[in-house]
């Protein structure tokens, strides 16, 4: 189901999204740096490939949504009830207004895109994702950022739960390390989506 060459995407009825691709989480001096994500989302070349694919999706008028985990200074009312989330308040990470929450350089949201701010894993779980998605039209969703086995997974279930095709870029997508990365795309998102490469889905929406 991941790389086929019969892999065609309408682009009048597809989204983009680029989710927690924030300094925080992917870069060098981000809150989560030593977990290994920014050596990972290097290893995958995300920011290069995620920024090609979003230039490609905006060149076909493509909706371009930027899905950011956002807290208060403090973070008053995140629900600590897993350790992602009390690893957020403890690392004080991604709070509104500072480096850490701020997209990566080469993805900062341009005019026409759209923010989405988050609390939770998934990126629908209480945002305007899915009212934005409908409101366009979208039938299919190109998710791509990190953490490939967490956040992207959560996000990729839920779409399809609620009646989208999902596409996760293999290459636009990143964790802590390769096994995590294999587990997410060739375990966890096994009969959720297809899990093409940005070059595949670039391809597909030239077609």
């Amino acid at each position: 189901m991941s790389k086929s060459e019969d892999l065609r995407i309408d682009p009048a009825s597809a989204a983009l999204i680029i989710q927690d691709l924030q300094n925080d989480v992917i870069s060098v001096g981000g809150a989560f740096a030593d977990s290994g994500a920014p050596a990972h989302a290097a290893s995958q070349h995300v920011v290069a490939n995620v920024a090609r694919l979003a230039k490609e999706a905006r060149a076909h008028k493509i909706p371009v949504i930027h899905v950011h985990y956002i807290v208060e200074p403090g973070a008053p009312g995140l629900k600590l009830n897993a350790p992602l989330f009390r690893g957020i308040k403890d690392a004080n990470a991604v709070v509104r207004g500072t480096w850490g929450a701020a997209a990566v350089e080469g993805l900062e949201p341009q005019a026409a895109d759209l923010i989405v701010e988050k609390m939770r894993m998934n990126g629908f779980f209480g945002t305007k994702l899915e009212s934005l998605l409908r409101g366009f039209g979208t039938q299919t969703i190109m998710i791509t950022g990190a953490w490939t086995n967490m956040s992207i997974e959560h996000t990729a279930r839920h779409a399809a739960d609620i009646g989208f095709e999902v596409i996760v870029a293999s290459d636009g997508t990143s964790t802590v390390n390769d096994e995590w990365q294999r587990a997410g795309l060739n375990y966890a998102l096994v009969n959720i989506g297809r899990t093409p490469s940005c070059d595949e889905i670039i391809s597909a929406l030239r077609r």
